[in-house]
């Protein structure tokens, strides 16, 4: 592959429905050789990456909890979920030769590394895949937080969130077909107009260390190298440029 990257260190961001494919719980290894394909192209053309995946496809934390569930403990489970997930990820990854290592928030030596982040960008330099489970290692914060955070700790360039739609709406495309797609926003539009993109605090934390988050359709082959590139169907949500 030719063309270098517009953005040369990424967070990819997927939720763990993502890799769930047609089924309805759990993991696709189908599904998650074809995003780890994704990630291999990404690598191939010069980008450093690495991950977030949440864990909503094994166990949602606010779903444990609405069903009467202490929230913290919920959290915590919904934390080993991802855990799960990003090994599964690692395992496809390896299959097609991508160096790859999990660093978990929640200290789990026997099957990952702990986090930290001076070994991550080592990683990362050495063009291995990381990928973060366990979320922020606390209750209460989302994945999307966790991806946030980790952006910034790795001084990443962007953020790239993979959906299941090639953007920003203003509805739910899939059940508003009259809903229309944006093609950039500001941070505070994202959260004037209340648009369910990442949580808040996601937003804010983007915001604050100025990386973009560009969100995609992760399901569109090859479109995680178009993005990469600058190209491709998506929505960017980053500060306009001073006059």
């Amino acid at each position: 592959m030719s063309a270098k990257p517009r953005y040369r260190r990424v967070l990819l961001k997927i939720s763990g429905e993502a890799l769930m494919g047609k089924q309805q719980y759990g993991i696709d290894l189908e599904t998650v050789e074809r995003i780890a394909s994704e990630v291999r192209d990404a690598i191939e053309i010069g980008a450093e990456v690495c991950l977030v995946i949440g864990g909503g496809n094994i166990f949602r934390g606010l779903s444990g909890a609405a069903e009467g569930m202490e929230r913290a403990s919920a959290d915590y489970m919904g934390m080993l979920a991802t855990v799960m997930n990003a090994l599964a990820m690692q395992n496809a990854l390896e299959r097609l030769g991508v160096h790859t290592r999990v660093q978990s928030a929640i200290p789990m030596t026997t099957v990952c590394e702990p986090y930290i982040r001076r070994r991550a960008i080592r990683h990362m330099e050495k063009r291995r895949v990381v990928i973060f489970a366990a979320g922020t290692g606390n209750p209460f914060f989302t994945t999307d937080t966790a991806a946030a955070l980790r952006a910034a700790e790795m001084g990443c360039d962007a953020l790239l969130k993979g959906t299941q739609v090639d953007g920003v709406y203003t509805a739910d495309p899939k059940k508003v077909p009259t809903a229309t797609r944006f093609e950039r926003l500001t941070y505070h539009e994202v959260l004037a107009k209340d648009l369910k993109v990442m949580d808040a605090s996601a937003i804010s934390l983007s915001r604050e260390n100025r990386i973009p988050i560009i969100v995609f359709n992760i399901h569109e082959q090859g479109r995680f190298v178009d993005v990469l590139r600058g190209n491709g169907k998506c929505t960017v949500i980053e500060e306009p440029a001073a006059a």
